[in-house]
């Protein structure tokens, strides 16, 4: 069983945010389509909306719905949910916008975690500077800058946690090499 855990979203009462393992989910933004256990409840109103981050799966209740009776219900139709990842469609179109955010917050969790500690344990650094259009730009600190191997350290690891965990991915730049 994947684990999850709910987290509540300040000012909207009626969402709850669902925290997955990163790289669990195949696709970002409001997907095309959702596993059986959450399309049924979406099309019997418990459900209003779903939505999908790198480490999340956000849902908010239809109209006349209370968390304390349809939490429950939901948690199990996720846990279900999770162990198809066929059963979830991406978009054909997705908002950029909205996408450059759950791409930043990939960014950041990767650079959080094992692409980051890489760096830090050879004395570099790899510092977040923006993220436009898909193209997630970087700034190498330390050790890192002019290394030799930055390019693998940005390619095969940076990018390809990247691209497993955001299909909006374009590209990852060192803001040095221009």
């Amino acid at each position: 069983m994947i684990p999850l855990h709910p987290q509540r979203i300040p000012d909207e009462p009626d969402s709850l945010r669902w925290i997955v393992p990163a790289g669990v989910l195949p696709c970002t933004g409001a997907p095309a389509g959702v596993p059986a256990p959450l399309a049924a409840l979406l099309a019997e109103g418990t459900l209003a909306q779903i939505t999908l981050e790198p480490a999340a799966v956000v849902t908010r209740l239809g109209a006349d719905r209370s968390w304390a009776t349809d939490a429950a219900p939901v948690r199990t139709a996720l846990h279900a949910a999770l162990t198809d990842p066929a059963g979830w469609i991406p978009a054909p179109d997705t908002d950029r916008c909205h996408d450059d955010a759950l791409l930043r917050v990939a960014a950041h969790d990767v650079l959080a975690g094992a692409v980051g500690d890489f760096a830090r344990s050879h004395g570099g650094t790899i510092d977040l500077v923006g993220v436009s259009g898909g193209v997630v730009t970087v700034r190498l600190g330390g050790t890192c800058h002019g290394c030799p191997a930055a390019w693998l350290t940005l390619h095969q690891r940076l990018e390809r946690e990247l691209r497993r965990r955001h299909r909006g991915l374009v590209q990852v730049r060192d803001i040095g090499s221009g």
